[in-house]
């Protein structure tokens, strides 16, 4: 769907939101402090700037956080609780807000502490991914090559792309059609035309690709144990080219 000038102003809005997410649930994480408490300094951005939030409550069973703490083998989805962070971690964290119905959506890792040699090029690599991806954001070109680029620089590094779970467009609701998977699917997908906006996420693994959901039907591990990284952001496509929303 192609939205128009009023709607990419609150979808910008949003973004915004999103972006001070960051920027605080950043600040809050290091070793010794817990994954709730991380969620907890979301929830005051949200509540500070008049957002809603577009992961509480969401889904079945309802989600039951405004961010999700994804720890090491934890590819997605991880719910904030008690557990603590510790010296040589790396934690993956998503959030998202709604301002006037139209909402914005994008995720990080970071490293708690020092961390292996492995792990810092694992968060190097995924987030060149995403900006790869994000290069191909243009009108006129296809969707797919979105992650036609994201596939080929985590797969440069020796790394491997999770297929399981993809990007998407996003507006009204937080995931839209149609879907934007970090691979090359096998054909190019439809034309990207300004004013269509998609959240572009590469999830990548320091192993295999393979990934299991654990009993709380909601948190989402690697099969082999390997660390795995996560990155996202909120993108309109215009004629000026990408334009991404989830930044300051």
């Amino acid at each position: 769907m192609r939205r128009n000038r009023d709607e990419l102003a609150k979808m910008r809005r949003a973004g915004r939101v999103v972006a001070e997410m960051h920027e605080v649930t950043r600040a809050t994480a290091r070793p010794g402090v817990t994954t709730a408490s991380i969620d907890q300094a979301a929830r005051e951005v949200l509540e500070r700037r008049g957002a809603k939030s577009n992961f509480l409550n969401y889904g079945n069973p309802p989600f039951p956080a405004v961010i999700c703490t994804s720890l090491n083998s934890m590819i997605v989805h991880g719910i904030p609780g008690p557990q603590v962070l510790e010296e040589g971690d790396i934690l993956s964290i998503d959030c998202g807000a709604i301002i006037e119905g139209y909402h914005g959506d994008a995720a990080y890792t970071m490293a708690i502490g020092e961390v292996s040699a492995d792990a810092k090029r694992l968060l190097e690599v995924t987030e060149a991914s995403l900006f790869a991806g994000i290069d191909q954001m243009k009108v006129g070109n296809r969707l797919h090559e979105i992650g036609r680029a994201v596939q080929s620089v985590a797969e440069a590094a020796g790394f491997s792309v999770v297929r399981e779970y993809v990007g998407h467009a996003i507006g009204t609701a937080m995931h839209e059609q149609p879907q934007v998977p970090n691979y090359w699917p096998g054909s190019p997908g439809p034309t990207m035309k300004a004013g269509n906006v998609f959240a572009v996420e590469p999830m990548v693994n320091l192993g295999r690709a393979a990934t299991r959901v654990l009993d709380d039907q909601w948190s989402v591990v690697t099969a082999d144990g390997s660390l795995s990284a996560h990155f996202e952001h909120t993108i309109a496509v215009t004629d000026d080219g990408p334009q991404i929303f989830t930044i300051p």
